[in-house]
């Protein structure tokens, strides 16, 4: 069987030398050695794609069709090496608002198409589908060059990864229209804006409190993150697990601010694993209801006034979960129109408004009350720890004591006690 994009005949290294993208898809399908570059080298070059097929006893006319559709989409999304003329942005938008900013993207580009020899190739997935895609495109990752011109994602895991794009920071410029960031970020120590100029911000997704009132039971509404740290919360909160890009950002937060003992004690706290849609519903549970949800600040919207749920805005700041956006120096000249556009008031406004994720851009009004604080680790902290390994190691603290407590109630369980 042969077609326009392969032969059997073919190694699976000429393949994936001409469509690299081939090298997530054959990994997925029982060749994981393949994304080793090694591997591929040595066993790709000597291992057909028709002796591969049989090594698996897959069906030779089902793999080639499955791969050939596999080619031809990722053709179609513009996921080959784009030409030096064309711009690439590539990344994650937040769910709540992703549909009216790739409505306003997509007018953007055939206007800007239009008026320029430049095309632009955009691939913006929503947030809930992972980073996953992105992770295990490796070739991002070997230079600089071969990554996006424009790059746009919430949180902290790729952009401070010393293996992913940290390692590329010195080839990334800020070029925003506006030298400094809303007001609402001007209070106490938080400085949003990087002082090295390599990371841009467009906006910020803050986590706040809902507390079920009916779940007190003589105890004080926990106003700060220090108050939920305390004793009498235990096994008393809803946490946005699930929701890596906050959560993660959760547990820096905390560790930055309280020490590690604050991780182990959050997770002592926590009661459930909930994703934020969960936790608005859990008031008409009859029984395990947490008192406390850390849910992101655009959900609390969803919430009927009056009742007994209150949002609670942290007096020592909502952490926040910021939305990136990097350029490279080298793509400047050609891309810093889609940077005015996507800094711009107008998307400004989307994020803001619609999705209650407050802009940087000077001109948006947040409608964030002046006393409402946020919390920021700072980027002296960021420029001097390895945030990808702290993650990780926040993380497994977090995972160490959930399983701990774990095994210490089946024990007591075991043993009879209550």
């Amino acid at each position: 069987m042969e077609n326009k994009y392969f032969k059997l005949s073919e190694s699976l290294y000429d393949i994936c030398t001409k469509y690299p993208f081939l090298i997530i898809f054959l990994s997925k399908n029982g060749f994981p050695n393949l994304s080793d570059k090694s591997k591929l080298e040595s066993v790709g070059k000597s291992l057909s794609l028709e002796n591969a097929i049989k090594i698996k006893k897959y069906d030779t006319i089902q793999f080639c069709k499955q791969l050939e559709s596999y080619i031809e989409n990722e053709l179609e999304n513009n996921q080959l090496v784009q030409s030096s003329s064309d711009i690439s942005i590539k990344g994650l938008l937040p769910c709540p608002v992703r549909i009216p900013l790739q409505e306003k993207l997509s007018e953007f580009i055939s206007d800007y198409e239009s008026e320029n020899n430049h095309k632009i190739l955009a691939e913006l997935k929503a947030a809930s589908m992972g980073v996953d895609w992105l992770v295990e495109n490796k070739q991002i990752w070997e230079s600089i060059d071969n990554m996006p011109d424009v790059f746009v994602s919430a949180g902290f895991d790729l952009f401070f990864d010393e293996k992913m794009i940290r390692k590329f920071s010195n080839g990334f410029s800020s070029s925003l229209a506006y030298e400094s960031y809303n007001t609402d970020f001007n209070n106490d120590y938080i400085q949003l804006k990087d002082p090295n100029n390599q990371y841009s911000l467009l906006a910020v997704v803050p986590a706040v409190f809902l507390v079920n009132t009916d779940e007190l039971n003589g105890r004080e509404i926990p106003n700060s993150w220090a108050d939920i740290l305390k004793p009498e919360y235990e096994n008393s909160i809803s946490l946005p697990v699930g929701d890596f890009d906050l959560f993660n950002s959760i547990l820096l937060h905390i560790n930055k601010e309280y020490g590690e003992k604050a991780v182990k004690k959050l997770a002592s706290c926590m009661q459930e694993d909930l994703h934020p849609s969960q936790m608005i519903k859990t008031e008409s549970r009859k029984q395990n209801r947490p008192l406390v949800s850390i849910m992101p600040y655009f959900f609390t919207k969803m919430i009927k006034p009056g009742g007994k749920m209150k949002v609670v805005w942290p007096e020592d700041g909502a952490i926040i979960s910021p939305i990136f956006m990097l350029t490279k120096k080298s793509s400047l000249e050609k891309t810093q129109k889609l940077i005015d556009f996507m800094s711009s008031t107008e998307i400004g406004e989307i994020l803001s408004h619609q999705g209650l994720f407050p802009s940087v851009n000077p001109n948006v009004d947040n409608n964030i009350p002046k006393q409402n604080k946020f919390m920021w680790m700072g980027w002296e902290y960021i420029n001097n720890n390895n945030i990808g390994d702290l993650i990780l190691k926040c993380d497994e603290i977090f995972k160490t004591e959930i399983e701990d407590r774990k095994s210490n109630f089946l024990k007591n369980l075991k043993f009879g006690f209550k």
